[in-house]
């Protein structure tokens, strides 16, 4: 019974790590990832949300691109939250279970604590997203063309947003 108990716990922790390597996202992450953005542009408004995330010359592929990169985002989040449980829950496993375990018996632990640190990762990281934004709005406004001296001529509205997120982390 223990040897099946390992290799499922094994096999639960690898998922997380397949799905970083270049899988595709599951249903579960695409639907959390369309949820994110949806959030995003519409605390962004669609001419920064498009400046972000589109690439084709109409900017018309920004939601799609913005998907699939909360998308990948959320995955990597949820190998690094499946690697900071394991090593809480090495560390004492009876107050691990108590801390986020359900019921009487503390089921699923693991799961919860995963579930949570995945969904704290990634509000954070679009709560940065949306303040970077707005701010290189702001600033994108006040000036264009010292805009994209300051941050370079092509994309500079990512790169403004992208060197905000880094600096807020």
């Amino acid at each position: 019974m223990r040897k099946l108990i390992l290799v499922l716990f094994t096999a639960f922790l690898a998922v997380p790590a397949l799905a970083v390597a270049g899988s595709p996202p599951t249903p579960a992450e695409s639907a959390a990832a369309q949820k994110q953005c949806r959030a995003e542009l519409t605390a962004m408004t669609s001419a920064p949300f498009k400046l972000l995330y589109g690439t084709n010359a109409t900017k018309s592929n920004a939601f799609g691109k913005c998907v699939s990169k909360r998308a990948s985002a959320n995955a990597k989040n949820d190998a690094n939250a499946s690697a900071q449980c394991r090593t809480e829950q090495s560390a004492d496993s009876a107050a691990f279970a108590a801390k986020y375990g359900l019921g009487p018996q503390h089921k699923n632990a693991m799961g919860r604590c995963v579930s949570l640190k995945t969904k704290a990762a990634a509000n954070a990281q679009v709560n940065a997203t949306i303040n970077a934004s707005k701010q290189c709005w702001t600033e994108r406004q006040a000036g264009l063309a010292a805009f994209k001296a300051k941050y370079g001529a092509k994309n500079s509205f990512g790169m403004c947003v992208s060197s905000k997120v880094k600096h807020s982390s």
